[in-house]
């Protein structure tokens, strides 16, 4: 389902006139953008297969960072877009030269982590006369690694998470979406033809407990076990969900940095873990900060509640950082908990954060249930 209050672009946008090829891009403030990208390379995500892409190449649509747009830049098949754009399609015969109402190309995108998909945004910058008509995006889920045959046979059932909607040209086209599952692969159409830019997939990840109980120790707070970040003081420079991302932070911006403070405060970041756990090690990482890492950190906990709710106990004092450094700490013992947050002093940043140990009872039977509610 989709929410009629979000924003919609529908119409051709002008001709590039030249200057800033954003000037005149029309987005909105969705409310689900804060929430990860299902479709993070990052994560494992990829273009799987696509019935067509003359002009540009599916991988595209998961690049990070906005589309760039040079309009020089020509090839041997034309125009070169950086987006995802199939031919233009036409009708059998001269009798009947325009496509019919079904004709449509389309996608098959899989998800870096299973989850639940709770906003889509298709953005189709730079396709100014050459966006698709309208868009529809379906999902499924299943096991293991299907190969573009086994997501394409008859006996598999797509789920509609935004059904065909009219879209504009250089425009995010943003869609809420209301299906309380967990998905693994999406199925993007574009109805006829034409191109887009990017797609973001924003939701939140369910891992499968199979998985989390065979590993035993693992990451608890990793996006792709189920941890998330549930609220940070700055997010200025980068955003906060970059300390949780997978491998280590390769440039500066790919972690967490914050404003310079001219107060007497701190900063800091809350995250829930996948379930109900034991953390036993720790790890700080300030890769690629040098002159602007984080002076001191701390580390509490809470176990139950939602993160804002009542005392955190401190399980790691105030500690000096070094720039640039993964700092390691083995805790006394087991330090059951749902939620943790890191404090930095005063301010700066770090690049990951690493929290290693395991799922209590209790937490790998509410993890378990909550993969059955969710169609695992």
């Amino acid at each position: 389902m989709t929410d009629a209050a979000i924003p919609r672009f529908t119409g051709d946008a002008s001709p590039y006139a030249g200057g800033d090829p954003y000037a005149d891009h029309r987005t909105a403030d969705f409310p689900f953008t804060h929430l990860v990208d299902l479709a993070d390379r990052r994560l494992g995500a990829g273009v799987i297969a696509a019935n067509d892409e003359f002009f540009a190449e599916r991988e595209n649509l998961l690049k990070p960072g906005p589309a760039v747009f040079d309009p020089e830049h020509f090839g041997h098949k034309g125009k070169i877009m950086d987006g995802w754009e199939t031919r233009r399609r036409r009708g059998v015969s001269a009798a009947e030269p325009h496509p019919t109402a079904d004709d449509h190309d389309w996608a098959l995108v899989r998800l870096g982590a299973p989850g639940v998909i709770r906003g889509i945004v298709l953005d189709t910058a730079h396709f100014r006369g050459n966006y698709p008509q309208a868009v529809s995006v379906e999902a499924v889920a299943l096991p293991g690694s299907p190969s573009p045959e086994d997501l394409l046979a008859p006996d598999v059932k797509w789920t509609t998470l935004v059904p065909r909607t009219a879209v504009g040209g250089h425009a995010a086209n943003g869609f809420a979406v209301d299906a309380e599952q967990s998905f693994t692969h999406l199925r993007i159409n574009q109805h006829p033809d034409g191109g887009i830019a990017r797609l973001r997939v924003h939701g939140e990840v369910a891992p499968d407990p199979a998985w989390l109980d065979a590993l035993g120790t693992f990451d608890l707070a990793a996006l792709e076990n189920g941890g998330l970040v549930e609220d940070a003081s700055d997010r200025f420079y980068s955003p906060a969900t970059n300390t949780i991302q997978p491998g280590r932070s390769r440039k500066m911006d790919d972690g967490w940095e914050t404003r310079r403070r001219r107060d007497k405060g701190n900063d800091w970041i809350s995250y829930r873990l996948a379930a109900q756990s034991g953390i036993r090690a720790v790890e700080i990482d300030t890769a690629y900060l040098k002159g602007n890492s984080a002076g001191w950190a701390s580390l509490s906990v809470r176990d139950g509640g939602n993160a804002g709710d009542g005392d955190w106990t401190e399980v790691l004092p105030r500690t000096r950082l070094q720039p640039d450094t993964n700092h390691r700490f083995v805790l006394d013992g087991a330090v059951r908990a749902t939620h943790v947050r890191i404090d930095i002093f005063p301010d700066g940043g770090i690049s990951r954060l690493r929290l290693f140990g395991s799922l209590t009872d209790e937490g790998a039977a509410a993890l378990a249930a909550r993969h059955r509610e969710l169609g695992g």
